[in-house]
């Protein structure tokens, strides 16, 4: 069964379902029902036609999504859990500096992972995921092991800042990339699967970062958690796998975007919201502090924050695929910024704070969900790589 859809000015996609009476042999790697993208050179993001085929599903599909989420889990989710390392540095080594100083190692962290989107994008493009992921393990292993050992503050901002920044990168765009060359209908329920293992590992890893300082000690803590989480991204690049054919180098910055309204739109924007995306994630624990909320009660409001971060990630991903990627991005990062100006500056009792935490973790998280299937949506899939991580080295500037 065969049938053709075509739009003025987008690809034509070609849908080809496979029954038991379908007189056509099956490839080993193609499931029974594919979709077909065609790029015409009327396509503004290609110079050439293309024919690609999205699997929709099927078992790579599925554990390249898996694989995704843990790796997501194991890096992402631990940046996310940088709260606890602000409580604890204030606290301890680096008791001797002001909050925003010591703020500046996980704003470094952000700056490289999303400064190093443009480059690894390319580099997944030409080389597709595994042998980026395995420098990112390694890179990620490295940076905690040597945080462990961190004196002066400068070690902490060259070990965390910018070895841990730079090996979450080398994981988060290439598993996520990896995905976009799996699904095209249901791809925003597939990303949002995989981007909401960051969530579940920021509603982990600050429970467990805490217990470890308290029970072992910061260094042998941030050593345990580094192996572990190192394991877990071994196995993550095992299990992640790009559907592309696209193996040619292609250009370290793709110039089509400046003439692209819509690229270049969809990134000012999210310019703007990323300029106070995370200050939540980084003060949280702080702020509950300060409103005399004991210690031991205080690391939680992170982890609820992550924890409303998983469903922002999942349940508006999975209604982005039926009513449009873009006409749930734009409310999520309104509501959002809202729920800080309305929410937060009169959250002083333990249950308002921990309400504002679930509300902005679900709002925050639906952004990050979507922003990614929105960028796939309007690329090509020859440099969908280097799109994706285009659009995050444009937000790491403000």
């Amino acid at each position: 069964m065969l049938a053709e859809e075509k739009d003025q000015g987008t690809p034509a996609t070609i849908c080809i379902s496979l029954d038991e009476e379908s007189t056509l042999g099956l490839h080993p790697s193609v499931v029974p029902t594919l979709v077909l993208e065609v790029s015409s050179e009327n396509h503004p993001h290609a110079s050439q036609p293309s024919l690609h085929a999205y699997t929709e599903g099927g078992l790579k599909a599925n554990i390249t999504v898996l694989g995704a989420f843990l790796a997501l889990l194991c890096t992402f989710g631990q940046m996310n859990a940088f709260g606890t390392f602000q409580a604890w540095y204030a606290a301890h080594q680096l008791q001797h500096l002001p909050a925003s100083t010591i703020s500046w190692i996980g704003s470094l962290q952000l700056w490289v992972f999303f400064f190093s989107g443009a480059p690894i994008g390319r580099l997944f493009d030409a080389y597709g995921p595994t042998w980026l992921m395995v420098a990112g393990t390694l890179c990620y292993t490295l940076g905690m092991v040597s945080l462990s050992f961190c004196v002066q503050y400068y070690q902490y901002i060259l070990s965390q800042g910018i070895l841990l920044g730079l090996g979450v990168g080398l994981v988060f765009y290439p598993s996520l990339a990896s995905i976009s060359t799996h699904f095209l209908k249901y791809r925003a329920t597939a990303i949002g699967i995989a981007i909401a293992g960051s969530s579940v590992g920021g509603v982990v890893y600050p429970i467990i970062l805490q217990r470890l300082f308290e029970s072992v000690g910061f260094g042998w803590g941030a050593r345990i958690s580094g192996l572990a989480s190192g394991a877990g991204c071994v196995a993550a690049t095992l299990m992640v796998s790009s559907f592309s054919a696209q193996r040619k180098p292609g250009p370290w910055f793709d110039i089509k975007v400046l003439s692209d309204a819509s690229f270049i739109l969809l990134s000012a924007g999210s310019c703007f919201v990323a300029l106070g995306m995370f200050i939540p994630f980084f003060y949280i624990v702080d702020y509950a502090k300060h409103q005399s909320i004991p210690d031991h009660m205080s690391f939680y409001a992170l982890a609820v924050m992550n924890a409303g971060g998983v469903l922002g990630r999942i349940a508006p991903a999975v209604l982005s695929d039926s009513i449009g990627r873009f006409n749930l991005l734009t409310p999520s990062a309104f509501l959002s910024g809202l729920s800080c100006v309305a929410f937060w500056l009169f959250a002083k009792s333990l249950v308002s704070i921990m309400l504002f935490s679930a509300a902005y973790g679900f709002f925050s998280g639906a952004f990050i969900s979507l922003v990614t299937p929105c960028v796939a949506q309007i690329s090509d899939i020859r440099v969908i790589g280097i799109r994706i991580g285009m659009l995050y080295t444009i937000i790491s500037f403000p």
